[in-house]
C-alpha cells in the first residue's frame, strides 16, 4: 500500500460516524440496496443493517451498482425483527422510521446530533407495523407534489445528507467518532487485497457448509 493510499483510508476512517445508521427492512431490489450503500459510504456511515423477514436473505449486494461500496461497509444482517431492534438499542439512542402518520415529524425537525438509527421499508409496503411499534417515532420528507413517496434510495439519500449537514455544523466530522480499536480493525480489513478477502470468505462459507 502506498503512503498516499494509506493516508486516504485513515482520513476516511477519521470521518466515519458511529452515531448514525440506516436499516433496510425487506428491501427487495438489489439495485436499491446498492444505491443506499453507496450513499451511506459517501456520508461516512460505517454500519448498516439489512432486515429480511418477508423475503429471502440477499446473497450479495449488487457490487456494480454500488461501485463496490459494500466492501467499505459493515453489513449486519437479520431475519428477526426483535433481534435486529435489540441490537439497534445497544448501539443507538433513538430509532426513527419513515412513515406517513399523524404523529410523524418532518425530516428537518430531527436532531441528527443525537445517536440515531433510520429505518426505511420496502418498495411496496414501506416500514412494517411491527417495527414501527418498536421505534421511537416516525418521520416524513416534505414534498410538494401529488405523489407523496420517493424511491427508497432517493429517500435515504435526502435524509442522510440532511444528517451530514447537521453533523458538519456540529463538528462531528472534525474528530474521530469510531474508537481507535475499531479504526485499526477496519484499516487492517481494508488493507487486504480484494481477491484474498474473497477467497477467505469463500473458504469460510465452505467450512460452515461442511459443519
Amino acid at each position: 500500500m502506498t503512503p498516499e493510499r494509506k493516508a486516504k483510508l485513515l482520513n476516511v476512517l477519521s470521518k466515519r460516524q458511529a452515531g448514525l445508521t440506516v436499516v433496510m427492512e425487506n428491501v427487495d431490489d438489489p439495485h436499491n440496496i446498492s444505491a443506499v450503500m453507496r450513499t451511506c459510504e459517501a456520508v461516512g456511515i460505517q454500519d448498516i443493517f439489512v432486515l429480511t423477514t418477508k423475503i429471502h436473505p440477499h446473497r450479495q449486494f449488487g457490487p456494480r451498482s454500488s461501485s463496490s461500496a459494500a466492501k467499505w461497509l459493515t453489513v449486519h444482517s437479520f431475519t428477526d425483527t426483535k433481534e435486529c431492534v435489540a441490537e439497534l438499542r445497544k448501539r443507538y439512542s433513538k430509532i426513527l422510521t419513515t412513515h406517513l402518520g399523524e404523529d410523524s415529524i418532518t425530516l428537518h425537525n430531527i436532531d441528527f446530533t443525537e445517536s440515531i438509527a433510520l429505518v426505511f421499508g420496502n418498495e411496496h409496503d414501506g416500514v412494517s407495523e411491527e417495527i414501527r411499534a418498536m421505534a421511537d417515532g416516525n418521520f416524513i420528507i416534505p414534498q410538494m407534489g401529488i405523489i407523496q413517496s420517493l424511491n427508497i434510495s432517493v429517500a435515504c439519500a435526502v435524509t442522510i445528507y440532511e444528517a451530514m449537514r447537521q453533523k458538519q455544523i456540529a463538528g462531528h466530522y472534525d474528530q474521530p467518532s469510531l474508537s481507535e480499536e475499531r479504526r485499526e480493525a477496519l484499516m487492517k480489513d481494508w488493507s487486504i487485497p480484494r481477491k484474498q478477502k474473497h477467497d477467505r470468505q469463500a473458504m469460510s462459507k465452505r467450512k460452515k457448509a461442511r459443519e
